[in-house]
């Protein structure tokens, strides 16, 4: 008589094993499919993510709404027909426009004597995320706006993942969960979901620490090249990953065990993206600095040794806005943003954060505080220092859940005001 142990034979050693048809054979049919292993440890950061950021989202669409400053707004600047609109304006009008039409390099003379003298032009702009926008938007039907949302929204998960993978191997899983929590309410992060590159950018940029951290020399410096091909800021992951890989070629022991190749390699290909983008610039313009004058002077952007912020401090600090670029609210919350940055920076120091973190976060300190640029865009251009995080993450880390849960619900409504609502409609992104 056929039973159930038909569906089992004895093993050569005696062991019965399962027939391929046998009832503990899993389906292909079977759904959800399982996880891989590797992937496992990312679902609470990821989760964290994502709720926080759809929370802030939601709390940004309501003040939009509430307060419909928007609608009468020019599309190009904060407005827009629907709220949602307004996430592709400023920079990102930008974007679209070279997604759709490409570049035109030109360096156009003002006659004038103020500010701008040269005519924005959009080769300011760096190649690799409106690439993305118009591949994914030909490979999928989607149009260019909403390429440019999923483009966003996808490596900005990325972007989490990889910096819980960075800070988990100094401060534990925990810690790396909580600080993929905290960048979605950093000050700035309603970029993240935006029309822009920062989640591109910040992808890349944690990865490739990741990468130099795990001695995997020629990922470093394959995503460090990728890199520079997407902000002009990756100057300072590419330095970053040149001095570890130099420090590594210089100590005798960490060159016996990573060898000389690798560090080597991610020295030499690390550059490449960013100076090649600039060379086409100066090549297409007949200029060969016409990438460095266009933002001088068709954006204002500038490397000055910090005299711009150091005259928007003493204007703010007694109640003044006579400088260029003054927007009183994003303004101070950038304020109150630059004066925590020495104790950030303390305490993540004491953690003993790896070489590439530590050289990646101060230049990066150092270049935005350096450079005359919109001082209320301060908190958006310091959130790809997702190393400040360390400390933060790693104290939280010690709460009981219950405490966790009220503080990311806390912070996530106010950051739908001070990370969204503040630099789209109060300032400029």
């Amino acid at each position: 008589m056929d039973t159930a142990a038909d569906d089992t034979v004895t093993g050569p050693t005696g062991t019965r094993a399962r027939q391929p048809g046998g009832p503990a054979a899993r389906s292909w049919r079977t759904w959800p499919p399982a996880l891989p292993a590797g992937a496992r440890p990312f679902l609470a950061p990821l989760a964290l993510y994502g709720v926080t950021k759809l929370v802030g989202l939601g709390i940004f669409a309501s003040l939009l709404t509430y307060a419909g400053d928007f609608r009468g707004k020019n599309p190009r600047f904060g407005g827009g027909a629907h709220w949602w609109d307004v996430l592709a304006t400023w920079d990102g009008w930008w974007y679209l426009q070279v997604a759709e039409h490409g570049y035109s390099p030109a360096l156009v003379r003002l006659d004038s004597d103020g500010l701008f003298t040269v005519q924005q032009n959009s080769v300011a702009f760096f190649p690799l995320y409106p690439a993305l926008i118009r591949m994914v938007s030909e490979s999928t039907g989607l149009g260019l706006y909403g390429s440019g949302i999923l483009v966003s929204v996808l490596t900005s998960f990325v972007a989490a993942a990889g910096i819980y993978a960075v800070i988990s191997l100094i401060a534990g899983a925990r810690a790396g969960t909580v600080a993929a929590g905290l960048w979605a309410v950093a000050p700035g992060a309603g970029v993240e979901w935006a029309v822009y590159s920062e989640s591109l950018f910040v992808a890349l940029a944690a990865w490739t620490c990741y990468a130099v951290m795990k001695g995997r020399w020629v990922a470093a410096g394959l995503l460090a090249f990728t890199a520079g091909l997407n902000r002009p800021t990756s100057a300072v992951l590419i330095g970053a990953v040149g001095l570890a890989a130099l420090v590594t070629l210089a100590r005798p022991e960490s060159r016996r065990e990573h060898g000389v190749r690798g560090p080597v390699y991610a020295m030499l290909v690390a550059p490449l993206g960013l100076l090649c983008y600039i060379a086409w610039v100066g090549w297409s313009t007949g200029e060969a600095t016409a990438y460095f004058t266009l933002q001088r002077e068709g954006w204002a952007h500038f490397f000055d040794y910090g005299a711009y912020t150091w005259d928007v401090l003493r204007n703010l600090a007694v109640g003044r806005g006579d400088y260029p670029f003054a927007f009183s609210t994003p303004d101070l919350l950038s304020l109150q943003l630059v004066l925590a940055l020495p104790f950030l920076v303390a305490l993540m120091l004491r953690k003993r954060p790896p070489l590439v973190l530590v050289a990646y976060t101060l230049a990066t300190i150092v270049t935005v505080l350096g450079t005359q640029q919109m001082f209320g865009n301060t908190m958006r251009y310091l959130l790809p220092a997702f190393p400040l995080l360390l400390a933060p993450a790693a104290a939280l880390s010690r709460l009981k859940p219950p405490a966790l849960v009220v503080f990311f619900t806390t912070a996530s409504i106010a950051s739908g005001w001070y990370a969204h609502y503040v630099i789209f409609e109060l300032g400029v992104p």
